[in-house]
């Protein structure tokens, strides 16, 4: 083989061989959609479940402050958070199990979605008890 058609080669990407998704892609896609959306409503829940902050303008009304978290909305949010971390997981050891080349999505989003998940669960624990 020549110099010049080695570097031809070099140069040329590769052909993609994959003509349609799978049916594991779809479920990686599904399981992170669903942890995304838990998630967006562990956030919702969380703002009912916590303690109300402090304001000097409800103090001045005298309007009764909540000092404390909410125990049925705390054990439903770390419920939804462990769902969310458990799919996010999912998600990530599918694709590892499924993509085999190098260029392939790393996925960082469901990293991140895990690490903020089992980081809120600790706090919580810490927090609310």
């Amino acid at each position: 083989m020549t110099q010049q058609s080695e570097q031809h080669n070099k140069g040329q990407r590769r052909v993609e061989r994959r003509k349609t998704s799978d049916v594991w892609r779809y479920i990686q896609t599904s399981l992170a959609v669903t942890s995304w959306l838990l998630f967006l409503i562990a956030l919702v829940m969380s703002y009912y479940a916590a303690p109300d902050k402090d304001y000097g303008v409800l103090r001045y009304y005298d309007v009764e402050i909540r000092q404390f978290w909410l125990t049925p909305l705390t054990g439903y949010l770390y419920i939804l958070l462990w769902l969310s971390a458990l799919g996010s997981y999912l998600a990530l050891i599918t694709d590892k199990y499924r993509s085999r080349r190098r260029n392939d999505n790393p996925h960082f989003n469901l990293m991140f979605l895990l690490g903020v998940n089992l980081f809120w669960l600790v706090y919580i624990l810490v927090k609310a008890q």
